[in-house]
């Protein structure tokens, strides 16, 4: 599964409307079953009013197609979906209305290891909106950069990333040293449970394999090491679990895909607070979630979807949604 990437006109657009925007800005090029799909969707009215049943916020192509999953629906036959989910509707509005898009994509890591890197070590990693926490664990994979041959990272490692690399990247020469890792999370999923895995598992779109073999590598490294999870609100909860980190390690609060899910007005104020805590701060979101971190001049609204990573409300280069590239904008490396 793609995230979501936001409009600025996604809160009017009709449902008819999201989903023709997520055919052709997120699925095209990615997921031929998922494109069909949502274009599908998005021009049949009774399945469009069954999703206008649905709060707003529960109506998104992501959350439809990733319980769709879930449940073993045929996603890859538009005409079978469409007799399915109306046959199927009280299971599936059920499970979406039970379950969240928390899509937990270790190869991130790998868009944000240039920062994490240089930054004072060892870190105390925060990640708001934490999932199953998978990506608390950087020092845990294995890297590759573009087409150089230096690997980093623990030799044994299962979960191996390989990132594309454009501009001026500061690449890494290490893995970082974390000796604390903690998440925060509305509704956390636990790498223990299969359920919870199996739901993870759906959220990954049907022809990406390789995402999967690496979802499953990684709740290994995370089985083998629990990461620890904080049931909360990024607003009214936050605080208090930063207070938790080491005072000798630098504290790193941390997202990626997140912030597309929460109201315009939480982000603002979430930016403001996250600003008033000791340490850093990470983002890699969507290039239409905080608009005052991306230049305009490096949006592409035909162009693939991208995220803006930043430090500390800095911009310094576009990603992959997963972690597959970076794209540096600034022509020094990252200063601290």
């Amino acid at each position: 599964m793609r995230p979501q990437v936001v409009d600025e006109h996604d809160d009017v657009m009709t449902t008819a409307e999201r989903y023709r925007a997520f055919a052709v800005r997120e699925a095209r090029g990615q997921s031929p079953a998922y494109e069909a799909l949502a274009l599908t969707v998005s021009a049949d009215q009774r399945l469009l009013g069954l999703l206008d049943e649905l709060p707003k916020e529960k109506r998104q192509p992501n959350l439809l197609f990733a319980a769709a999953q879930y449940l073993a629906a045929p996603v890859t036959a538009p005409d079978e979906f469409r007799a399915w989910m109306v046959r199927h509707w009280p299971k599936l509005s059920a499970t979406m209305l039970r379950r969240r898009t928390q899509t937990n994509e270790p190869a991130r890591c790998a868009a944000m290891l240039p920062v994490l890197a240089r930054l004072p070590q060892p870190l105390a990693l925060l990640e708001v909106g934490a999932s199953a926490g998978l990506c608390l664990y950087p020092d845990a994979y294995r890297y590759r950069y573009g087409d150089g041959a230096a690997v980093l990272g623990p030799a044994d490692s299962e979960v191996r990333l390989t990132c594309a690399v454009s501009g001026d990247v500061p690449l890494p020469e290490s893995t970082p040293a974390v000796v604390w890792r903690a998440g925060l999370d509305l509704d956390p999923l636990d790498v223990a449970d299969d359920d919870d895995v199996r739901w993870l598992d759906a959220l990954i779109w049907p022809e990406q394999q390789q995402r999967r073999d690496r979802l499953h590598a990684a709740v290994r490294v995370a089985r083998a090491d629990p990461p620890h999870l904080v049931r909360g609100d990024l607003l009214t909860d936050l605080p208090a679990l930063a207070a938790r980190a080491p005072a000798d390690a630098t504290l790193v609060v941390f997202h990626s895909a997140v912030l597309a899910y929460v109201p315009p007005d939480t982000r603002t104020a979430f930016v403001e607070l996250v600003r008033t805590l000791p340490g850093h701060w990470i983002s890699n979101e969507g290039t239409g979630v905080l608009p005052g971190l991306m230049p305009a001049a490096v949006v592409d609204a035909d162009g693939p979807a991208m995220f803006v990573l930043a430090l500390d409300g800095r911009p310094v280069a576009l990603t992959g949604p997963h972690g597959q590239e970076i794209r540096w904008l600034i022509p020094h490396t990252v200063s601290v």
